[in-house]
């Protein structure tokens, strides 16, 4: 691993790696291990303190490592809720300053739960980070099946990307998809993320694992999340711990609608102004959901995250 020179006092630079509070910084002149200094740790107390994505300044140590002296305000993120103290909630910060998330689902093996697709788009909508969704493993259902479980989600304007880690069809169009941008994919475990990315990026040899044969669960084989640098260093992308659940983060309920963007041209056409689209008379969503402009099973992806029970 280069280092950068003890000589060096201080230098700017991008985490690449986070795990149990050691953090590898990418810095011009190469990669610096480094611990937070507990000030800065002090001064974000209602968020985590550095993640990988994160702006940062360091000092370095005459061993050659480094200690994390202060955290650019972050430019986006995506975050999703989690257990806190004595029943309370937290934001858990996955990736700081990305410029959009790949959501990635499979086909089949296991099949997909497509309110739990909304899940992940609604978190994106909120954070304003444009979303993709990647639908993997079209080896085993085939395309025209792919593109009709997911024909809504690209009906209302979201790029779909069906490939196959597997037989490489879809990857290099994925790959300029990543070029230029810094991306996260997430997704539930098991759909293939890491397989993406070393088909991608081959020298990644990121590990994989397989599905169980019981309940059709992903296998976790992403321990930690870390941001790569792809494509000759032209894009990065972050390969994070697959998720089962996602909890919607700080989301206020009058705010959820604007997050599916089929819903957003009929806002303010309500006959109140505090219309929850659920029961109200007059409601323009409801509405758009009987002319069949909204989705019913969108709409009811809304329903319950509304009532938080998605």
């Amino acid at each position: 691993m280069p280092t950068v020179s003890p000589a060096l006092a201080v230098a700017a630079g991008r985490v690449l790696r986070a795990r149990s509070g050691f953090y590898t910084i990418q810095t011009d002149a190469g990669l610096v291990e480094c611990r937070l200094r507990g000030r800065v740790t002090r001064d974000r107390l209602n968020a985590d303190p550095c993640v990988i994505g994160d702006r940062v300044e360091i000092s370095l140590l005459p061993d050659g490592n480094g200690m994390i002296t202060s955290v650019e305000e972050r430019a986006s993120r995506f975050s999703r809720r989690q257990p806190g103290p004595r029943g309370t909630w937290r934001e858990d910060v996955m990736v700081a300053n990305l410029d959009q998330v790949l959501v990635v689902f499979a086909c089949a093996d296991p099949m997909p739960h497509l309110r739990m697709v909304d899940r992940f788009l609604v978190v994106a909508e909120h954070n304003e980070i444009p979303a993709v969704l990647v639908v993997n493993k079209t080896d085993l259902c085939g395309e025209a099946v792919a593109a009709s479980e997911f024909a809504e989600y690209e009906r209302i304007g979201y790029p779909v990307h069906h490939v196959s880690a597997l037989d490489g069809s879809g990857i290099k169009a994925l790959g300029e998809r990543l070029a230029g941008r810094i991306s996260v994919l997430t997704g539930p475990s098991g759909v293939g993320k890491s397989t993406l990315l070393n088909a991608i990026e081959p020298g990644l040899r990121l590990a994989t694992g397989l599905v169980s044969e019981v309940l059709h669960k992903g296998r976790h084989t992403t321990t930690a999340a870390e941001l790569h640098p792809i494509l000759g260093g032209r894009g990065w992308v972050a390969d994070t711990p697959g998720i089962r659940e996602l909890g919607l983060w700080a989301i206020p309920p009058e705010e959820l609608a604007w997050c599916f963007p089929e819903i957003r041209p009929h806002l303010g056409e309500c006959g109140f102004n505090d219309c929850q689209h659920t029961h109200e008379p007059r409601c323009a969503v409801r509405g758009a959901v009987e002319r069949g402009e909204v989705s019913e099973a969108r709409y009811d992806s809304y329903r319950r995250l509304l009532a938080g029970d998605a």
